[in-house]
């Protein structure tokens, strides 16, 4: 007796299971939330049926390196993620996460994630621990799947703010009890952001500490590696040391080479990625598909600013000894290489290259969606004074895209490597509403259209079944998500529907709140969230605990 439990078929559909195979032709059951079967059924009854005649039948694709938990609660219905075929997100990266909270740090703490929360009111923090930061997920509702990390910036913040310092063994302690609550509500893991404050100023033996409670949870060490750029190198092999002495399960966080004077260096990042799972260390890395990255402004300030938070950062900018200091270094780099590993010289970046978000004070409000050179002349001031005053009248909040970071053939290097997964690297927003009123990077809404429109079909840089594969089956091992990623009897029917010949994303820098072409149908646990592209108003995502 199955009447209670909806079905549905989908017909016709040219299937891509992920695996990387060539697609066969069949038909889908879906019962309930799983597949239960593959073949032709043309005598199977259903509730419903979806008719995928010359489209492509697919595995969801799980993004492996999100910032999704960072606007759960302004935009659970995900609608740039359901849009462009995600059915299952791993948040909590770069060592942001939401929880765990220490009532006493929570301003550190929000000034911190305003990195990756566009700032709104609704964010009640009302939680401290893990746990309850899950519950209260799953308590509003989400459209897509999670499986979340607890960022060891967030963590270390709770424990000792942005001081710039070795915890003592007593706060190494409290930072242990954090990780194993977060590890016991079932976190995957632990994410680190070793690009950014604090993160920037823990040393590899913090990291080994924590990641060996990790480790007895079969957890998972996601990475922001410190450096893309002169010391990708040493960068990369202090994840593998960190894996190789622990027994964690690694994953490198966007595999990338910043700065021109560096391009090539994609080869000896793949190279010691083989060698450490040729010596039996499981390591993986993701990438999207831009040539600009997407981060904190403060990233284009030395380190040494950044100690003592925010508040203390804004002290030096309007010190004129300092701040003269700051765009001093911003210009010619540090005393010292090892101060600011990923310091690049301006006149390579180009300030063209550099385009503010999220920009909000009467002053530089009117600005929004212009780059810092066209700032400048408008303001006919000098670009990198500019700039501080931007930082001083926005209050640190802004993001900052930097255009022409990467290049192409890193890119397609990591493009074609087998055990890189593709990831967006951005939050869910919507066109409409509270998270349509600044821009944000055109991955947010684009990501996998590009891959498969662009890369291609466009290009033809990659084969299609394997494009489908690092979006769906290659991300789902890597993240431990063993009943997701394929198209099989017993999975969840996560499943994305959609057109090889028309799929290509639309967002662009300066107006990103556009949806993809190509996507018809999206479902996630066996309800249909997509439907010939419109969009359902069914929340059927789930919080995937790890090891529950």
């Amino acid at each position: 007796m199955r009447s209670f439990i909806l079905s549905i078929i989908i017909k016709n559909g040219k299937i891509l299971d992920g695996t990387g195979n060539p697609w066969f032709q069949a038909d889908l059951l879906i019962e309930g939330e799983k597949i239960t079967k593959i073949g032709y059924l043309e005598r199977e009854n259903a509730d419903q049926v979806i008719d995928a005649k010359r489209l492509i039948v697919s595995p969801g694709f799980i993004d492996i390196h999100s910032h999704a938990d960072a606007t759960n609660f302004l935009e659970p219905k995900q609608e740039s993620s359901i849009r462009q075929g995600i059915t299952t997100h791993v948040a909590g990266n770069c060592g942001y996460s939401l929880a765990p909270i220490n009532p006493e740090k929570l301003d550190l703490l929000k000034k911190y994630l305003g990195a990756i929360i566009p700032s709104h009111d609704s964010h009640k923090f009302d939680w401290t621990t893990f746990g309850e930061y899950l519950s209260k997920i799953e308590e509003i509702g989400i459209a897509s799947n999670m499986k979340l990390l607890v960022g060891h910036g967030t963590i270390r913040i709770a424990v000792m703010g942005f001081d710039d310092r070795a915890p003592t063994e007593k706060e190494l302690d409290l930072m242990k009890e954090y990780v194993i609550e977060a590890m016991n509500s079932g976190a995957m893991g632990i994410s680190t952001g070793l690009f950014y404050p604090p993160g920037w100023f823990a040393k590899t033996e913090e990291i080994i500490e924590l990641a060996k409670i990790v480790a007895r949870y079969n957890g998972y060490y996601y990475s922001h590696l410190r450096s893309y750029a002169g010391e990708l190198r040493k960068s990369v092999q202090e994840a593998i040391e960190i894996g190789e002495k622990t027994g964690v399960k690694v994953q490198i966080s966007h595999a990338s080479v910043f700065g021109s004077p560096y391009w090539g260096r994609s080869k000896t990042f793949l190279r010691l990625i083989k060698k450490a799972r040729d010596n039996g260390i499981e390591v993986g890395s993701d990438m999207h598909a831009y040539d600009s990255v997407n981060t904190d402004i403060l990233m284009l300030l030395p380190p040494w600013s950044y100690e003592g938070g925010k508040k203390k950062t804004l002290e030096c900018l309007k010190h004129s000894e300092t701040r003269d200091l700051i765009i001093h270094q911003i210009k010619n780099g540090p005393e010292k290489k090892e101060d600011w590993p990923e310091w690049v010289p301006f006149d390579l970046l180009g300030v063209e290259n550099i385009l503010p978000l999220g920009l909000k004070s009467e002053k530089y409000g009117p600005f929004e969606g212009k780059n810092l050179s066209e700032i400048a002349k408008l303001q006919e001031a000098d670009p990198f004074e500019t700039l501080i005053d931007l930082l001083i009248e926005e209050e640190l909040d802004p993001e900052v895209i930097i255009t022409h970071l990467r290049g192409e053939e890193d890119i397609i290097n990591f493009l074609r490597s087998p055990i890189i997964a593709f990831e967006t690297d951005s939050a869910p927003r919507a066109s409409q509403g509270i998270t349509s009123k600044n821009l944000t990077h055109p991955r947010t809404y684009g990501t996998y259209p590009k891959f498969l429109g662009e890369f291609v079909r466009e290009r033809k840089l990659l084969s299609l079944e394997e494009a489908i594969r690092k979006s769906t089956s290659l991300p789902a091992q890597l993240a431990g998500i063993l009943d997701r990623g394929l198209i099989r009897p017993n999975f969840h029917a996560d499943i994305v529907i959609f057109d090889p010949a028309s799929i290509i994303d639309t967002a662009t820098y300066t107006n990103p709140h556009q949806y993809p072409i190509g996507i018809k149908h999206v479902l996630v646990n066996g309800t249909i969230v997509l439907r010939e592209g419109e969009r359902s108003e069914h929340l059927p995502g789930k919080i995937l605990r790890h090891g529950k």
